[in-house]
C-alpha cells in the first residue's frame, strides 16, 4: 500500500504536463470575438468561451450594472479580459487625475 500511493502520484505528475500542454496549446490560436461582446447573445458568448481558460485574453466576461434612474433595470456590459484590463486602467487613471485636480485646488498659494 505504501508503495502504490507514491507510484500513483508519480504517474499523475508525469501525465499532467501533457494534459496542460494540450489544453494551453489549443486556445492560443483563437481569434478575438467576431463582434462586440456586448452585442453578442449569451449563447454566442458561451460558444466563444468554450475551451478557453478564464484567464485567456479573449475570454469574455459580462457584468450587470444598475441603470441610473431605475430601481430595477440593469445593463449587461461584456468585454474580453484584454478590454477589461484597458477599461479598468482608464478608470483608475481618471480617478487619479480627478484626485490630483482636487488636491491642487485645495492648496493656498500665497
Amino acid at each position: 500500500m505504501n508503495r502504490i500511493v507514491p507510484a500513483l502520484v508519480a504517474a499523475a505528475l508525469l501525465a499532467a504536463p501533457g494534459a496542460f500542454a494540450a489544453e494551453s496549446a489549443a486556445p492560443a490560436d483563437r481569434a478575438p470575438p467576431p463582434k462586440a461582446p456586448s452585442a453578442m447573445t449569451p449563447t454566442e458568448i458561451k460558444a466563444h468561451n468554450e475551451g478557453l481558460a478564464q484567464t485567456h485574453p479573449y475570454y469574455i466576461k459580462c457584468r450587470k450594472t444598475l441603470e441610473i434612474g431605475s430601481l430595477v433595470k440593469k445593463n449587461r456590459v461584456c468585454y474580453t479580459n484584454e478590454k477589461w484590463k484597458e477599461v479598468t486602467a482608464q478608470g483608475n487613471q481618471n480617478a487619479r487625475d480627478t484626485a490630483e485636480a482636487m488636491v491642487g485646488k485645495g492648496v493656498n498659494s500665497n
